[in-house]
C-alpha cells in the first residue's frame, strides 16, 4: 500500500486515532526526558483545538494514520511540531516527505526558515534532523529548570525545484 502525506481536511475528526499514533510514537522518550513532554497533558480535544490554529500535516496508508506533524506559522519561520512516524514505518522517507510539505507551506507564506526543537537527552533525533537539513541555534530551558532542556535547530527554506529549464534571447545591441 502507498503513503499518501497531505494537510489534513478541514472536517478531519480522527483524533482519538492521531492521539494514540502520537503516544505510541513519544513513549519511548518517558525515562529518558525532564521535564515530561507536553503532549501527556493533551489529549483527543487538545490536539483538535491546537489544529484549529495550526496545520496538521498528515501520513495515512489507505485510512491508518502512521504519520504527522504540526506546523505553525510565526513571524520568521514556519515551526514544526508533534512530529511522529509511526515505528513501523520509519526509514521509509515518511519524515522527509512531511517536512518537504512544511517547506513547501512556509514558501507559500513567505517563511525562508523551518524551526524545531528538540530534547537534549534525544541524541538520536538531534542526528535525524540534522540529516534533514537541520541545523543547532540554540538551548532553551523549561521554566523552572537551570540548564538547557531543549535545542532549537532551523533549516533554511530551499528555492522551489523547477524540473525544465528556461532559457531566453536577448537582442543584440548594435
Amino acid at each position: 500500500m502507498a503513503v499518501i502525506c497531505r494537510q489534513a481536511d478541514p472536517d478531519f475528526d480522527r483524533w482519538d486515532e492521531l492521539h494514540r499514533l502520537l503516544m505510541d510514537c513519544f513513549a519511548y522518550m518517558a525515562a529518558r526526558i525532564d521535564p515530561a513532554s507536553s503532549l501527556l497533558r493533551m489529549g483527543p480535544a487538545e490536539l483538535a483545538e491546537k489544529a484549529g490554529s495550526e496545520t496538521l500535516l498528515l501520513a495515512e496508508e489507505e485510512r491508518r494514520i502512521v504519520g504527522c506533524a504540526f506546523l505553525k506559522l510565526e513571524p520568521d519561520c514556519l515551526y514544526i511540531g508533534k512530529v511522529a512516524v509511526d515505528p513501523a514505518f520509519r526509514g521509509a522517507g515518511l519524515a522527509r516527505q512531511l517536512f518537504a510539505l512544511a517547506e513547501e507551506r512556509a514558501r507559500a507564506n513567505g517563511r525562508s526558515l523551518l524551526k524545531l526543537q528538540t530534547r537534549v537527552e534525544l541524541t538520536e533525533n538531534h542526528a535525524a534532523f540534522a540529516r534533514l537539513g537541520f541545523v543547532k541555534v540554540g538551548e532553551t530551558a523549561h521554566a523552572g529548570y537551570d540548564r538547557p532542556t531543549s535545542i532549537t535547530m532551523t533549516k533554511p527554506v530551499a528555492s522551489p525545484r523547477h524540473d525544465f529549464a528556461l532559457s531566453v534571447a536577448l537582442p543584440e545591441e548594435a
